[in-house]
């Protein structure tokens, strides 16, 4: 028996998994997989461990992989501000978590903690899916964290985009991720916006990769002034799913992409790694859309 905590007894097997972050309890991760282990005949029991409200400092990260490892979880799925801040803790990363330099989920096997990203192919599937026919052109793209990495290298790879232009409010990560993209997709397909409004005046859509327009960080990520008809928006926060940046979008007649379907394609690729098995991507979208449904969020409470 292997730390897998697919713990096999009398009747199903039995599987623990969570999700670990800030400002996550809207999230309808726990809702996704447990729907579909029940569709299985699995016994999933996923947990949210919400650092903010739970009062935990950023430093605890450490001690809950430590427990959750000690006590059967088959892994953990890691979110914003913790997707690359974990590295230092895990034993080894996929070709993906490495090539992007962040980890989206955590699987706990034979003793050992391995990295998983499944942010780039989730965010590809997802914008071919919701923006079909969309050529991606000239993305700004404001936010250079572990998820900003994750579309960024989707963005320049699965789907071809033009160039990529970065925009966050810290330099320095800036710098160490144009240096990542031009080091792997050529120099010219990225470059720093150091004024993201003036660079929204010629790019073709604008890309969402920060934590604003969570509910608990409420607002846009950039003027309404610089969104422009002819752009295509999108944003990879799910909760809520109409975020301020997609309401003003879609108020100006843009073509918009919300975090749904990247939320949905990440949920599949990580039921896997926790079970196994693989889920039923429509069957797994259908859950995520009755979350909303009345009725949804209270049985998935």
């Amino acid at each position: 028996m292997t730390q897998t905590a697919r713990h096999v007894g009398i009747g199903p097997e039995r599987v623990l998994a969570g999700l670990v972050g800030r400002g996550i309890l809207e999230s309808r991760t726990p809702w996704m997989h447990e729907r579909e282990a029940e569709a299985q005949g699995l016994r999933l029991l996923y947990a949210l461990f919400d650092f903010t409200d739970r009062g935990w400092d950023d430093a605890e990260l450490g001690t809950l992989l430590a427990a959750a490892q000690r006590v059967g979880f088959a892994g953990l799925n890691v979110t914003f501000p913790f997707k690359q801040a974990v590295i230092p803790l895990l034993d080894a990363l996929s070709d993906g978590a490495a090539a992007v330099g962040a980890v989206n989920t955590v699987a706990f096997r034979d003793g050992r903690r391995i990295g998983f990203n499944t942010d780039v192919t989730g965010f590809a599937a997802g914008f071919r899916h919701g923006l079909e026919g969309v050529a991606p052109g000239r993305v700004l793209q404001l936010g250079c964290g572990g998820a900003g990495s994750a579309t960024a290298h989707a963005l320049l790879g699965a789907l071809a985009a033009e160039q990529v232009l970065l925009f966050d409010t810290d330099p320095a990560r800036i710098e160490a991720l144009r240096a990542d993209l031009a080091g792997r997709y050529g120099a010219g397909r990225v470059a720093v916006a150091a004024d993201p409004v003036a660079t929204a005046a010629g790019a073709d859509g604008i890309l969402n990769a920060t934590p604003m327009g969570m509910a608990k960080f409420p607002g846009l990520p950039i003027a309404a002034a610089a969104i422009e008809p002819r752009h295509w928006v999108a944003d990879i926060v799910y909760f809520p799913l109409e975020t301020d940046l997609l309401a003003e979008a879609r108020r100006k007649g843009c073509r918009t992409l919300d975090g749904s379907g990247m939320a949905v394609h990440q949920a599949v690729d990580a039921f896997e790694i926790f079970t196994g098995r693989r889920a039923d991507h429509d069957r797994v979208r259908s859950s995520f859309a009755a979350f909303a449904a009345p009725g949804g969020a209270s049985a998935a409470a």
